[in-house]
């Protein structure tokens, strides 16, 4: 498994909507991520800084860059815009973290 982290912002009056989206995120969505080899899934709020913090456990790279191109990963992000800061195509504004260390 290939372990990734990545930071993302939430808007500061949309932390109650974040999570109630996310508890439970769209059955199909939840799919995708699975059969893309996804494991492991979490995000974590930072209230203060309004910073999304993520981590995933993957089975290939390959795969999980395949979810972006999924219809309901496209849906997902156009649900999500109004929530956080996003790019031109919809995506999360979002910034991979090196891992420094690891306890097994």
């Amino acid at each position: 498994m290939i372990r990734k982290a990545f930071v993302m912002q939430v808007n500061a009056d949309a932390h109650e909507e974040y999570q109630r989206r996310h508890n439970p995120i769209w059955p199909e969505l939840e799919a995708v991520l699975k059969s893309h080899g996804a494991h492991h899934y979490a995000i974590y709020l930072d209230q203060e800084r309004n910073l999304l913090f993520a981590t995933v456990e993957i089975e290939s790279e390959e795969r999980w860059n395949a979810v972006a191109s999924t219809d309901v990963c496209q849906r997902w992000w156009k649900h999500m815009r109004d929530v956080m800061p996003a790019n031109p195509d919809n995506s999360p504004i979002s910034a991979e973290l090196k891992e420094v260390f690891y306890l097994q």
